[in-house]
């Protein structure tokens, strides 16, 4: 995998108690010189607003620090709370690692 993409793997639920810690974990890839970041939420099994709201909030920085945040692997809850939300327009997702993988690394 290309050393400009840093991927970060979300498990089990993303609330209030972790979303704190995903904005932080976001900002460390950040600073680690990643030009893309790769949400993978494959193992994730509900996501509430505090942590859509810590998504959003790394999107913003993260495009102001010219890198790319995108997501994998959403289940139906998760995808759910993006098109309610509107969320999925603003979002770049793919199906899988390798749906990124194919769509993103083979166009550099």
């Amino acid at each position: 995998m290309n050393e400009q993409v840093k991927v970060l793997k979300l498990s089990g639920i993303i609330n209030t108690t972790n979303s704190q810690q995903l904005r932080e974990d976001l900002m460390c890839l950040v600073e680690s010189g990643a030009k893309i970041v790769l949400v993978d939420c494959q193992d994730v099994t509900f996501m509430d607003s505090s942590a859509l709201g810590a998504l959003v909030l790394a999107f913003k920085t993260l495009r102001a620090a010219n890198t790319k945040l995108v997501l994998c692997s959403i289940n139906e809850q998760v995808r759910i709370l993006f098109e309610l939300t509107g969320m999925d327009k603003v979002f770049e997702i793919f199906l899988n690692q390798d749906d990124f993988n194919q769509v993103v690394l083979s166009t550099k």
